[in-house]
Parts: structure tokens; C-alpha cells; sequence
């Protein structure tokens, strides 16, 4: 199944169009291709059907290795974003999202989602460049 999302980026004196797409196009456009999460399968936190709280309206650039497995906070209140710290597991706090456990097939830079809504959890979708979401975070 491929997933075409376009967005518009807007620079300075320049417009930039990405295309985040499951498969390469051919085209102005720059393809780039959303990760899949290895262990996907293997776990039922991707079955939450609810999204966190938006922690910021930009994705995070980070390095993940090939064999580590990383656990992606999905309620938004953990203090080491994207990655989570247990903040979850404060009963006080009455959160009920848990982290989305995940492997990559390589070693690399990857932009991990920051604004929660993504389709593709952990990976960023480009979700954040909706308008509820840009205008949600100030």
C-alpha cells in the first residue's frame, strides 16, 4: 500500500514541496520513505487507538542502531522526548498510553514524531504540518 502525503514547506524566497511516500516517485518532488517499525507485530501498544499530548509541532532528528530496541513515548509528558522515561508509569498522573516499542532495519538518522498524531508511530508522517496541530502548540 503506498501513502502519498504532500506538503508545502515555505523557506525563505524558496518553496519546497516533500513527499514522504511508502515507495520512491519520480518527479521535483523529494521521495522520502517512512520507516517500518520491526517488532510492529510483536507487541499491542500500536493498538491504542488514542494519541498523546502534543509536545511539540516538529519532528526530532535522532541516530537509532540497527539491533537496539527503543521505546517511543506516546503520552507526551516524558522529559527525554521522543524517547520515554517511565513518566507514564507515575500513578498520580492517571496516564493510560503507553510507549510504542520499536526497531529499525538500519542504523541511521531518523525523524521521529514529537507531535503525537502520527499514523506511522513512531516515525514522522508530516502530520504536524496540519493547522490544528501548528496552531495547538505556540
Amino acid at each position: 500500500m503506498s501513502i502519498i502525503l504532500k506538503r508545502s514547506l515555505r523557506t525563505p524566497g524558496l518553496l519546497k514541496q516533500v513527499c514522504y511516500s511508502s515507495s520512491s516517485q519520480s518527479g521535483d518532488a523529494t521521495a522520502k520513505t517512512i520507516p517500518k517499525n520491526l517488532v510492529e507485530d510483536k507487541q499491542t501498544a500500536v493498538l491504542q487507538k488514542e494519541n498523546g499530548v502534543i509536545f511539540d509541532k516538529r519532528p526530532f532528528k535522532i541516530h537509532l542502531d540497527k539491533d537496539k530496541t527503543y521505546s517511543w513515548c506516546l503520552c507526551g509528558k516524558s522529559k527525554s522526548q521522543p524517547i520515554c522515561d517511565g513518566t507514564h508509569k507515575n500513578e498520580f498522573l492517571k496516564i493510560k498510553l503507553r510507549p510504542i516499542r520499536f526497531k529499525v532495519e538500519k542504523s541511521g538518522d531518523y525523524w521521529l514524531c514529537n507531535c503525537k498524531q502520527t499514523s506511522h508511530r513512531p516515525f514522522c508522517d508530516g502530520t504536524h504540518k496540519q493547522p490544528e496541530i501548528q496552531a495547538a502548540v505556540k
